[in-house]
């Protein structure tokens, strides 16, 4: 960026965009996390990598996920196998089910808990943020996160979740259906209050 007298007056050589932004809940009505992630999974044609703490997903994520999966895209998501909180964790496994049904591969991370949140797809889109994939996360918090596209840290962002994955756990539908039926019903009652968790 050149400025002269805080005039901008052009920019310098760059291989790509990088557009930092915000989710703010006073803003009623726009929602750049929740389209930004749409868009991602909507135009992904090759894979779509993502890394989140908490995945408590509203119907309208559930079908932008399953969408991309059905239609060939490979689509993995990380979540943690550590937990750091009790109640939030059950409600991400109850997503697994429906996720894995439609294609979608899971993976815990076993190591420890992990905090990122990211979304890498075809080796250009990119979000790191501080944006999770739950409903208080789109919708209630005040959040940030920066996209990228088409910048050669994208390589790095991709590699980053592919080690993670090396060290993670794959869950399979067999695991889904190996829960016993007072759990899963646990799992369907905390799945209730997800928009509070």
């Amino acid at each position: 960026l050149v400025i002269h007298n805080y005039i901008v007056t052009g920019f310098p050589p760059a291989d790509g965009f990088v557009q930092p932004y915000v989710e703010n809940p006073l803003d009623t009505g726009h929602y750049p996390a929740e389209g930004i992630y749409r868009q991602i999974l909507g135009s992904a044609k090759d894979y779509v990598y993502i890394v989140t703490p908490y995945l408590i997903l509203d119907n309208t994520m559930i079908a932008s996920v399953t969408s991309a999966a059905k239609a060939g895209v490979d689509v993995r998501i990380i979540t943690p196998k550590i937990r750091d909180k009790w109640y939030v964790h059950p409600v991400t496994q109850f997503n697994y089910q429906e996720l894995l049904e439609a294609g979608v591969r899971i993976f815990e991370y076993t190591p420890g808990f992990i905090h990122s949140k990211m979304m890498v797809s075809d080796d250009n889109y990119c979000v790191v943020g501080s944006i999770n994939l739950d409903y208080r996360s789109l919708y209630l918090h005040f959040e940030c996160a920066t996209f990228l596209y088409h910048c050669k840290e994208i390589t790095a962002v991709k590699e980053d979740i592919l080690d993670c994955i090396e060290q993670s756990e794959e869950i399979t539908y067999e695991h889904c259906l190996q829960m016993n039926k007072p759990y899963r019903l646990w799992l369907s009652i905390l799945r209730l209050y997800a928009p509070l968790l």
